[in-house]
């Protein structure tokens, strides 16, 4: 047997290319429109944060006054020195608590706002049209929602704190320095460019080893995902052995991306520690000579080697937050290029006003046109019109059209040519939230969200009451199933229905349309993956469903439709036949066909043939 296809050659290049540049400006613009309405929050944030390093950086002044002034003065004033303590304390309980409030204010505020990013993305995704979900992987959204705004998340709780709280306490840090000391002062202001090319020359390489650390991971995440969700299909050719060799690649790809991230963060670290030592040891030795000359007092020299200590301190906590910034800012701009597509489908500036009581039902394809993009049309001038309470059947291949038919009935696409009408208004004058109470569709694999059956039937409407939803059970028989359930209607369902049988989850959306009352009912092979006597069950249900609307049925299964008013033979996008199902079977068509291939026919003179 061929082994898989080795890809982490392929992974290995795409990790060393080129990095899209980061638009930092634009990120942080977009998140400062976010700020306004926290203005009051983030001004109490910069007075506490400057309150807490005024307490901190008080303390080693303390101490100094307490050194020139009392010990080294040669004083035995007992209670200066008492008030000193005192008041140091003091300074330490008010850093205590200011960084405390400093913290939740800003995490509120922080939290707030990403909550809001994470609200406003997630009904942006649901208005999009279904053109862009055609084309848009539903794992690249789920990342936008999840890891996206949690890179957001993290920029306000980690990033802003940072910024704020070091970098003010780098600037009073050096005002310190300079007010103790001009000469040693300007020494340690020598300083910053070393340390700035230290930052420059591993900024980029900190980038790289970042950037290829996480591709490896959500690579190989994905590929645990992609094996979990194909185990059948691993196991049934014996290729356990094969995707272990190649999670084994990953994983130790992995692995080395890893160990390359850690040394580099190690190494960054320590050159910063072994600067702040070299920079202390020429400070006690300048400042020694001084204080041996009589020319700086010994509290001076301490408090500037207790700076120099805290000078280090607030760069490599800033430095240390550049992968946070960095993912931060990507995932701003990523969250926001999906915020500026708009939906193709849109409400008009004046949309048509339809009462729901008076709708008739009548349905007219005119001449319609229709193409996915980026592939040949679907249908070209295709043009049939429904009467009202009219059950139609459609019916055909794979391909021939049949869901584009009615995916453009409830407007998830609209027609290049021609016009749909509905009670000879064109359904683009309507409101999309009045077209979609309008038609009701009931597809081939119903779901059913994490909640209560009550909650699953009325799709979370408070608006709609307990005794409609018992009601709509017990018109279309799923009564007896609720019963049969220890909680009954209040029994809770687990993601997509698991649990319940394909035919029991139908009954429940038969539930659902009765509780909607739409005027028209499309079902979309809604018997397809049923077994026969399930199919009668759900044949009743349509019956009682179907009287009094126009009815759309598309069939897979012929004997879901033998009964409609009219049956619609698709082929190719073109109605190739049309008319009743005894009618359809005497014109020995296409029809006929696909009625023999439903029946088994053509299978059993194959194997009559055979036997000959």
């Amino acid at each position: 047997m061929p082994q898989p296809i080795n890809h982490l050659q392929m992974e290995r290049k795409a990790d060393h290319g080129k990095q899209p540049k980061v638009q930092y400006r634009s990120a942080f613009r977009i998140l400062s429109s976010y700020v306004g309405p926290h203005r009051v929050t983030f001004a109490l944030v910069l007075i506490c944060t400057v309150i807490a390093i005024t307490s901190e950086l008080f303390q080693p002044y303390l101490v100094k006054v307490a050194i020139d002034d009392n010990l080294m003065a040669g004083k035995n004033e007992y209670g200066s020195l008492l008030i000193i303590c005192m008041i140091y304390f003091g300074l330490s309980i008010s850093g205590l608590c200011f960084t405390y409030l400093q913290n939740n204010l800003l995490q509120r505020a922080g939290q707030s706002i990403v909550a809001k990013i994470r609200k406003q993305l997630f009904e942006h995704i649901t208005k999009l049209s279904m053109s862009y979900f055609d084309k848009t992987p539903s794992g690249s959204l789920i990342t936008h929602v999840s890891s996206d705004t949690e890179a957001v998340n993290q920029f306000f709780s980690q990033v802003l704190l940072t910024l704020l709280r070091d970098g003010l306490t780098l600037i009073s840090i050096l005002v310190m320095m300079f007010y103790l000391d001009v000469t040693l002062g300007t020494y340690c202001l020598v300083l910053l460019p070393i340390i700035a090319f230290i930052a420059i020359s591993f900024r980029s390489y900190m980038r790289k080893t970042y950037q290829m650390a996480r591709t490896r991971l959500s690579r190989l995440v994905a590929f645990v995902a992609e094996n979990l969700s194909g185990m059948s299909l691993i196991q049934a050719f014996h290729q356990q052995k094969a995707q272990g060799e190649q999670f084994k690649e990953r994983n130790e790809a992995y692995f080395k991306a890893n160990l390359r991230e850690i040394r580099t963060m190690v190494l960054f670290n320590r050159s910063f520690d072994l600067l702040g030592n070299l920079t202390i040891a020429f400070v006690i030795w300048v400042g020694g000579k001084a204080v041996l000359g009589q020319t700086l007092e010994f509290g001076v020299l301490y408090a500037f080697i207790t700076y120099i200590r805290l000078f280090f301190q607030p760069i490599n906590a800033i430095t240390q937050q550049w992968n946070t910034l960095q993912s931060a800012t990507v995932a701003v701009n990523r969250i926001w290029g999906v915020l500026d597509i708009q939906p193709d489908i849109v409400d008009r500036s004046k949309p048509l006003q339809m009462k729901q009581d008076s709708i008739q039902g009548s349905i007219d394809f005119n001449h319609i046109t229709f193409g996915y993009e980026g592939s040949s049309p679907v249908f070209q001038g295709l043009d049939f019109h429904i009467r009202p309470g009219e059950m139609i059947g459609i019916v055909g291949t794979t391909g021939a059209g049949k869901s584009s038919l009615m995916s453009l009935l409830c407007r998830f696409y609209d027609v290049q040519e021609g016009s749909i009408l509905i009670d000879g208004n064109d359904i683009r004058d309507l409101p999309l939230a009045k077209l979609h109470r309008i038609v009701g569709l009931v597809q081939q694999e119903p779901y059913l969200y994490a909640g209560s059956i009550i909650d699953n039937v009325r799709m979370f409407d408070e608006s709609i009451s307990r005794d409609e939803v018992i009601h709509a059970c017990e018109f279309v028989g799923a009564d007896r199933l609720v019963k049969h359930m220890k909680d009954g209607y209040d029994t809770r369902l687990s993601e997509r229905g698991s649990g319940l049988s394909a035919g029991e989850r139908q009954l429940l959306s038969f539930a659902r349309i009765i509780v909607f009352r739409p005027s028209i009912l499309i079902l979309d092979e809604a018997t397809a993956n049923l077994d026969s006597q399930t199919e009668q069950l759900i044949q009743q249900a349509l019956q009682i469903v179907s009287e009094g609307r126009t009815t759309i049925v598309i069939a897979h299964r012929l004997s879901t439709i033998m009964h409609a008013n009219r049956i619609i033979v698709l082929r190719h996008g073109k109605i190739v036949e049309e008319g009743k199902h005894v009618e359809l079977l005497e014109m020995q068509g296409y029809y006929e066909e696909l009625y023999r291939h439903s029946q088994g026919e053509t299978i059993k003179s194959k194997v009559r043939a055979t036997s000959k």
